[in-house]
């Protein structure tokens, strides 16, 4: 049930009482009312970015910098180089375009491998380089020209060739759709709508809202015999969708039917979100992973302030959600910046802890900082209620 906190007491009780909450940003003392202050979401995000740039340069890179791992963070660092004076994130993503010579990854037509693509077309809407899209331009054509006749089956390495998993709609169609705006080509973005529904009809459950893995969980059930519904794997949808829908024209002819699915995915993830703020790593056996989990929740809340931001969700509803998974993610930064209870690497549920962290979870949270404080510009009485 969504529920709406009333006060500061509210605010106090939700950061102190609630289980697994630990205020690593702030303190011993946090002040509910400045989680939402314009400065200390700035700060925040400075803080969570710089760590893991900072790991970067003194440790390398974890994963290749073209991997799908690192293209997720680089989407967060996008969004907060693009506020004004923060121009130096963007500088260091032009670095790694250059590193990398403006390519994507080596398995073609499998999504992780361009889902750098989609900052490669940012970038170049900035700065008007055709060398950072020219190499994923090459690609984008054939996979225009690609049949796409293959059946979704988890099986014969499907993806490789198909959006045959959930978390390729964060990857593929996003790529498509920004490079469509880059180039003012439509027909990357005809192509990332009509794979979308594809994937659509096979993994999303009509039912529950939510969409399985792959094809690998249609029958598979948690503990408490219900479906497993993967929290980041939902995260990966809502957020891809969103970013789709961010390059849309008005008129364009599947916009309204994107909108219908946003809105009812929206309203389900909301009911489950838990009473610390957060979505667990099972959305529906959320008692068999009961700590919070930072990439599906940064994920959610990211995707619910862009449908605030942009009309397509009400304040009365949807503020008093996002507010709560702040404070969850907020309180799980530790004090050098580090980010933390991000699940590993997978496919399905798995356990957290606090000191465990990885990339896309910092995309999320600076893809969700950087929607607060542009609804905060907008909404700035919502900061005190």
């Amino acid at each position: 049930m969504i529920t709406q906190l009333k006060s500061k007491r509210s605010w106090l009780l939700l950061l102190f009482l609630m289980p697994g909450i630990k205020t690593y940003a702030t303190g011993p003392v946090v002040k509910p009312d400045s989680l939402l202050q314009k400065a200390y979401i700035l700060n925040i995000m400075h803080r969570v970015a710089d760590w893991q740039i900072n790991d970067w340069n003194t440790n390398g890179f974890k994963h290749a910098k073209v991997d799908w791992t690192n293209a997720a963070c680089y989407t967060g660092i996008y969004a907060l180089g693009s506020i004004k004076n923060n121009e130096k994130y963007l500088t260091t993503l032009v670095n790694i375009g250059n590193d990398l010579g403006w390519n994507t990854g080596r398995d073609r037509f499998m999504a992780d491998d361009y889902c750098i693509g989609q900052t490669y077309s940012l970038l170049y809407t900035k700065y008007k380089d055709k060398k950072m899209i020219a190499p994923f331009t090459l690609l984008a054509d054939s996979i225009v020209n690609k049949q796409h006749d293959e059946p979704l089956e988890w099986k014969n390495h499907i993806a490789s060739r198909e959006w045959a998993w959930c978390d390729a709609l964060f990857m593929g169609p996003t790529a498509l759709s920004y490079l469509s705006t880059a180039t003012s080509n439509p027909q990357y973005l005809d192509t990332a709508a009509k794979l979308w529904w594809k994937t659509t009809d096979y993994l999303y459950d009509p039912a529950e809202h939510l969409y399985f893995r792959d094809g690998s969980y249609l029958d598979k059930k948690e503990k408490n015999g219900k479906k497993v519904f993967w929290a980041r794997g939902n995260g990966w949808v809502l957020a891809g969708l969103v970013r789709v829908m961010e390059n849309m024209p008005a008129n364009y002819p599947d916009k309204k039917k994107f909108e219908k699915l946003y809105r009812d995915m929206a309203a389900r993830v909301a009911s489950l979100q838990q009473p610390d703020g957060s979505w667990h790593a099972s959305l529906l056996d959320p008692e068999s992973y009961p700590v919070k989990e930072t990439s599906g929740t940064g994920f959610y809340c990211y995707a619910l302030l862009w449908g605030l931001n942009h009309g397509l969700l009400d304040n009365k509803t949807y503020w008093p959600v996002v507010k709560k998974a702040w404070a969850a993610l907020a309180t799980s930064v530790h004090a050098d910046g580090m980010l933390g209870y991000v699940q590993r690497i997978g496919a399905s549920p798995d356990a957290v802890t606090e000191n465990s962290t990885e990339v896309y979870g910092v995309g999320a949270f600076l893809l969700t900082g950087t929607q607060l404080y542009q609804y905060l510009n907008t909404h700035p009485v919502a900061a005190k209620n």
